[in-house]
């Protein structure tokens, strides 16, 4: 089943592709596939070729890699409107990490071949993708640069603003999971939860946090440009 208009539009909004413009999003949400998943699916594992695109209609997804003693640590999670596999989609190399739906999901999917097509048949698109990839190259090393100069506590509420936005105030995450995201301790997470809980600014449950208080969060947060 296909339905491009609906992945238009989150492609639209996707960081990843919305600098694009209209008509080349157009067509590549023209090629996709909608497919459904039950929770537990294992959507590729790492290692495995980079043959498709993924966008979240509904549910969530996962991305994990296995720890030295065997166990899985969580290194994101999506949700409804996120898009995923973008970059090994076009380089077609191995998959860096796992993905598998922890809730029931309905997917949009965009195969390599299918896009490789296409930007064979409109060269322009090509060029586009290209300074797109740049873009990302320049994005990523910002990312690096903030997880090794800012302190936890900017880390860590920087992160619960991003999943809040994509889950709502209530989200669930364990902090085990938090921890990994942000590359630290989950006794150290733990310790900042408790000073935002005492300070109203969250509620702890088992496995999920309450976001009370959203806009202090942000203040916490400081400027987006990393200073």
């Amino acid at each position: 089943m296909r339905e491009p208009g609906d992945l238009a539009r989150l492609l639209s909004v996707n960081p990843f592709f919305a600098s694009l413009g209209p008509e080349a999003v157009a067509a590549i949400a023209g090629l996709c596939l909608t497919r459904g998943f039950e929770a537990g699916r294992t959507l590729f594992l790492k290692g495995d070729p980079g043959d498709a695109l993924y966008a979240i209609r509904r549910g969530q997804v996962r991305i994990v890699a296995a720890t030295g003693d065997g166990q899985r640590r969580t290194l994101n999670v999506l949700g409804a409107g996120d898009v995923f596999g973008e970059v090994a989609l076009l380089d077609g190399r191995p998959r860096t990490a796992t993905a598998v739906v922890s809730e029931a999901a309905d997917l949009f999917v965009v195969r390599r071949g299918d896009l490789l097509a296409l930007l064979t048949r409109r060269p322009e698109l090509a060029i586009q993708v290209i300074e797109l990839l740049c873009a990302r190259i320049r994005w990523m090393s910002e990312q690096a640069e903030e997880a090794a100069f800012l302190p936890l506590d900017r880390r860590l509420v920087r992160r619960l603003i991003g999943l809040a936005e994509d889950f709502g105030t209530e989200i669930a995450v364990s902090q085990e999971d938090l921890a990994g995201f942000v590359g630290a301790t989950r006794e150290s997470v733990n310790r900042q939860l408790q000073v935002w809980k005492r300070d109203g600014l969250i509620a702890l449950g088992r496995g999920r946090i309450l976001i009370r208080d959203a806009d202090a969060l942000a203040r916490l947060a400081g400027p987006s440009d990393g200073s």
